[in-house]
């Protein structure tokens, strides 16, 4: 079962008996505001909050032990990103029309007129009528591709089931093996599939050698997924007209990087998902969701898929 924070409505309540106790440990900061309806309840019935640390170093281990913990609650700032998943959609698909919108119109020019007191007309693009594809036609691509549809933009996607899926955003799905036909397709191509060892890499010399000249690549997924010195190399020599990075192969960014130099590459230092309120309502959807439904036997909301990797 899944969830989502863009389209899911909270349960209204969750009927059933208590058939175990939801004894938790907190891998987290005790100091995180986020993380405060956790510290200070209240808690669903069955549930008891038995201890808060950063790191095992911040536990008493017998005692803990003693108490024999069932469920482990994860908010530490390394291990965010995968674990709060259905929370990022919503603002990583703002971002993905923004940058679509940053080249189309391009706003680097007009940043540069308006710095030189420069009034000069220029002619833009409309996205109505491009085409978006979407590599990794998921969560954040699916709200991507709602967005898309609102500015009249044709959306392609790829997915790794592609044959059982259907959904009334994406005019075309491809499969794994389609993926040279979705570059070559799309003016502007979304990179939003998760980091796994079939994706490392995905986007590669040879991947790139496919897009169009016109072609934008964006990437909200991660960096790895991306040939990063291949990408440098097609925005250097003009064989793509640019990239909207909001992850990237080493983070921070290597000061040494050309990417930072590059005037057709729209960089964020991977804060696109953070809104003020994200972590919160991860925190809420917990405690809300999926204590409950432990205590009572229940099936969990946005399980990982341990073979897949995500």
């Amino acid at each position: 079962m899944y969830w989502n924070r863009e389209t899911s409505k909270p349960s209204a309540s969750h009927e059933g008996e208590i058939i175990r106790e939801a004894r938790i440990i907190a891998l987290s900061d005790p100091n995180d505001v986020y993380n405060e309806p956790l510290y200070y309840g209240p808690l669903p019935d069955g549930s008891k909050l038995l201890a808060v640390g950063s790191s095992a170093e911040n536990f008493d281990k017998e005692e803990i032990i003693s108490q024999k913990p069932n469920v482990m609650f994860v908010s530490h700032p390394n291990s965010r990103g995968p674990l709060a998943k259905g929370m990022f959609s919503s603002t990583l698909a703002e971002y993905c029309m923004m940058a679509c919108s940053y080249f189309a119109k391009d706003l680097p020019r007009l940043m540069k007129q308006k710095n030189n007191i420069q009034w000069q007309q220029y002619p833009v693009l409309e996205l109505r009528g491009s085409t978006l594809g979407v590599v990794g036609y998921g969560d954040i691509g699916r709200a991507s591709a709602k967005l898309a549809k609102a500015y009249g933009m044709r959306v392609l996607g790829l997915k790794r089931n592609a044959s059982s899926f259907s959904d009334p955003y994406c005019d075309h799905l491809y499969g794994i093996d389609g993926l040279h036909s979705l570059m070559a397709e799309s003016d502007y191509i979304l990179i939003s599939t998760p980091l796994t060892e079939q994706t490392r890499g995905m986007i590669s010399a040879d991947v790139l050698s496919h897009c169009k000249q016109s072609a934008v690549i964006i990437n909200v997924g991660r960096g790895p997924i991306i040939d990063e010195n291949a990408l440098i190399e097609v925005l250097k020599e003009g064989k793509i007209k640019g990239a909207g990075l909001d992850v990237m192969t080493i983070e921070p960014l290597p000061e040494s990087s050309p990417l930072w130099t590059l005037d057709n590459v729209l960089l964020s230092p991977h804060n696109m998902d953070m809104t003020l309120t994200f972590m919160r309502e991860s925190t809420e959807f917990f405690i809300n969701e999926n204590l409950p439904r432990f205590v009572k036997g229940k099936q969990l909301l946005n399980p990982v898929d341990k073979a897949a990797g995500y």
